[in-house]
């Protein structure tokens, strides 16, 4: 049995008549009557009853029309959603954005999944990077932004690059807009802990030239940082983005560091086992775009990838 004789079977039925069904379906009148009577045999029972007025069902022919109904609409939701999982993905997508990127990523990413896929839900987790890392590797989120050194982008997107720099309180020195890396150990510092990318990254460069940093506080928490830098009881390095709401509004100030400048790479990575899901694939495309505006912008203190220049 064919799906397309189903479909003529009702046609037939609805239209009332042979003439007006072929009419309605551009079939000729012919071709409707040959698959009607290929239904009648396979079925071995009459379901239709034709007269001068048209057709009218039998008892088998009202139970097929039942059943078909039935079949061509779950054959048309099946289609529409099919199609729509393209067109218009839905589900839910997880990922997770260390805090510092997320000061500056979290909201328009938001924002912009509501406006451009408003039936994926997105779920947002913020974290420092050490146990983002771990459970990313663990699959626990289709998408994650990360931080990479250029040496270890590995096949991941890279959204954006930073610098690292000295975040000062509020009127304090050092005055000038930069500082070189090896007059850093003057500054009693708050950072992340070592299993953070953050001091990873700071302390292999700060380890290659041969200085040191006066660290006094580990601390596995953005805001404390910050809070402590605000409060004068500590400097800290730390990249634009992760102080640009506290820098905004005058309470702390960002120092760039040179000779050399520290840099890492933002970028987004994707659980391998997700890579095909219509949904994650359309909030992974979205990231890119957010973040190439907000840098465009100068709401976010980075530069795009040399691909994205």
């Amino acid at each position: 049995m064919e799906i397309r004789q189903l479909r003529y079977f009702v046609g037939v039925v609805e239209a009332g008549s042979f003439t007006k069904a072929a009419s309605l379906l551009h079939v000729a009148q012919s071709a409707l009557s040959l698959h009607v009577r290929q239904l009648e045999e396979r079925f071995g029972t009459q379901l239709l009853v034709r007269d001068r007025t048209g057709v009218t069902v039998t008892a088998s022919g009202a139970k097929l029309l039942e059943r078909a109904r039935t079949i061509l609409e779950e054959i048309h939701l099946t289609e529409a959603e099919l199609t729509n999982t393209v067109i218009s993905p839905a589900g839910e997508v997880t990922i997770a954005i260390p805090s510092g990127a997320a000061r500056v990523l979290s909201g328009p990413l938001l924002e912009s999944v509501m406006n451009e896929l408003p039936r994926i839900s997105l779920k947002m987790i913020e974290g420092m990077t050490g146990p983002l890392e771990e459970w990313m590797a663990a699959g626990r989120f289709n998408l994650a932004v990360l931080y990479r050194t250029a040496e270890t982008v590995g096949h991941t997107m890279v959204l954006a690059r930073e610098e690292f720099c000295l975040v000062v309180p509020a009127g304090e020195p050092p005055f000038e807009d930069s500082i070189p890396l090896a007059d850093l150990h003057a500054f009693p510092l708050a950072v992340p802990m070592r299993s953070n990318n953050t001091r990873r990254s700071v302390a292999d460069v700060v380890a290659q030239h041969g200085c040191v940093l006066d660290v006094r506080f580990e601390v596995d928490s953005l805001s404390t940082i910050v809070n402590m830098v605000i409060e004068r009881k500590a400097y800290s390095i730390l990249t634009p983005s992760a102080v640009h709401k506290e820098a905004t509004e005058g309470l702390v100030r960002t120092v760039r560091i040179v000779d050399p400048v520290i840099t890492r790479s933002v970028v987004l990575a994707v659980n391998p086992t997700d890579e095909r899901s219509p949904a994650v694939s359309a909030v992974r495309k979205l990231i890119p775009k957010v973040a190439r505006t907000l840098i465009e912008s100068r709401c976010w203190s980075a530069t795009l990838p040399d691909n994205n220049a």
